[in-house]
């Protein structure tokens, strides 16, 4: 990545004579990374090799996977994944705990939006206010934004229905300077 970078600067150097405009180049070796370590089955539980390859890398984040244990569960479905990882001593697999990094990396969360017809997940930036993060789903949502009807996930989840969840006392209503939170369910308000 380095070299490529050396090149990238000498080409950009070469066009700043001719046009000495200020251009901000990304170049590769100033991106994020995660690390992906593939490790013997032991290598999944065990805390001291983990802590000792994330210290090689920091501060990017470091994933742990067995490629063979992961083929393996390729024909599973969610329920038998887990028992089959839980056998093994862990909880989550590979390719959840590479979203979770990425997510991380990359400062970004979700929101849901539920209906009678579908449920959507929405990907935006980690800080983005209401307003903003309606204007993923369509601009006209942020431009006529007048409120957010929100609730958790998990309260969602665990009482069973927006009824309940308004019942309990944990349906809010938010407004335009509301910060977004991972995992928030809402319902937005919109005049157009």
């Amino acid at each position: 990545m380095q070299l490529a970078d050396e090149e990238t600067k000498a080409k950009i150097e070469a066009k700043r004579k001719k046009d000495p405009a200020d251009e901000n180049i990304p170049y590769l070796t100033e991106k994020p990374v995660i690390y992906m370590f593939n490790v013997d089955e032991d290598g999944l539980t065990d805390a001291t090799l983990q802590e000792k390859l994330q210290t090689l890398v920091k501060p990017a984040q470091a994933i742990f996977v067995n490629a063979k244990l992961e083929e393996e569960m390729s024909g599973m479905d969610h329920e038998e994944r887990k028992e089959f990882l839980a056998s093994y001593g862990v909880k989550n697999d590979a390719l959840g705990e590479l979203i979770k990094a990425a997510y991380e990396t990359l400062g970004l969360q979700s929101f849901l939006t539920a209906g009678k017809k579908e449920c959507r997940a929405w990907t935006i930036k980690q800080g983005a206010t209401a307003p903003e993060a309606a204007g993923t789903i369509h601009t006209d949502f942020e431009r006529g934004f007048i409120a957010a009807q929100i609730c958790n996930y998990d309260d969602l989840k665990n009482l069973g229905s927006e009824k309940a969840v308004k019942e309990a006392g944990k349906l809010r209503t938010e407004g335009k300077t509301y910060i977004m939170q991972d995992g928030d369910v809402v319902e937005f308000k919109f005049n157009v």
